[in-house]
């Protein structure tokens, strides 16, 4: 389903930009500078509405995360419910960013957060190939992708998320022992996953076909999507792959 168009969108992401990682403008070699603490570095491909990096950062606090999306109406409500989990304010009742202290930024007018409240998230907009080709070898220690387009049409393979081209991008990226984790509702996606990643330098970690019957389970901080098509019993597929 596509995303319905935010109103004052562009607006509505001006005001968070403190939050976010401008890849048109920035030194993707300096990235880490823009977070507090010099933490290692994990990479959400395809953020969505932005339940799980909000959730996997609070849960495994000892990283820094970069959540990279695309569609810019997409990313609006990511960075806003990651603002909201992080305490620094809501929507205000009549248009504008509401700060903890009640003060208001309006749309368009940048609030510059203090580092220290930020968090360890920053987001951005962009295509993964393009967003991967700027980072530094051997840079990230850990990669998501969660419920990516299966792009079914012949000719597409090459745009999953889990093809050979993108996996060299992966492999290049992580550090040794850096882990790409994998979730999916579709069985052929994930069918073609098990076959790239096992013709792939990867070693095959864990993979299952019930996530939330697995021993992984417990430990799953799940999307907006998962959580939807989990309630109608349709089964989530994941695996998790290491660079040897």
């Amino acid at each position: 389903m596509r995303m319905r168009k935010k109103r004052y969108g562009n607006e509505r992401l001006t005001v968070l930009s403190s939050l976010m990682y401008i890849n048109s403008a920035e030194i993707w070699s300096d990235l880490l500078k823009c977070y507090e603490k010099n933490l290692p570095l994990r990479i959400e491909i395809g953020c969505g509405k932005g339940g799980f990096i909000t959730g996997i950062s609070k849960a495994e606090p000892d990283y820094n995360y970069l959540a990279v999306e695309k569609i810019s109406d997409v990313m609006v409500c990511a960075i806003e419910k990651y603002a909201e989990e992080r305490g620094l304010g809501t929507l205000a009742y009549h248009g504008g960013w509401q700060k903890p202290d009640g003060t208001v930024c309006p749309y368009g007018e940048q609030w510059d957060i203090p580092m220290a409240d930020r968090g360890n998230v920053r987001f951005t907009i962009g295509d993964a190939a393009e967003v991967l080709s700027h980072l530094p070898d051997n840079s990230v220690s850990d990669i998501y992708a969660n419920f990516s387009d299966p792009w079914p049409k012949k000719g597409y393979a090459d745009r999953r998320l889990t093809s050979p081209v993108f996996l060299k991008s992966y492999l290049r990226v992580l550090k040794p022992g850096g882990v790409f984790h994998f979730k999916t509702d579709n069985e052929i996606l994930f069918d073609y996953s098990l076959e790239t990643v096992e013709a792939s330098e990867f070693d095959m970690q864990f993979m299952t076909r019930d996530l939330h019957n697995s021993d992984r389970a417990s430990g799953n901080i799940m999307t907006e999507y998962e959580r939807n098509f989990s309630e109608k019993g349709v089964l989530i597929k994941a695996l998790e792959a290491v660079k040897r």
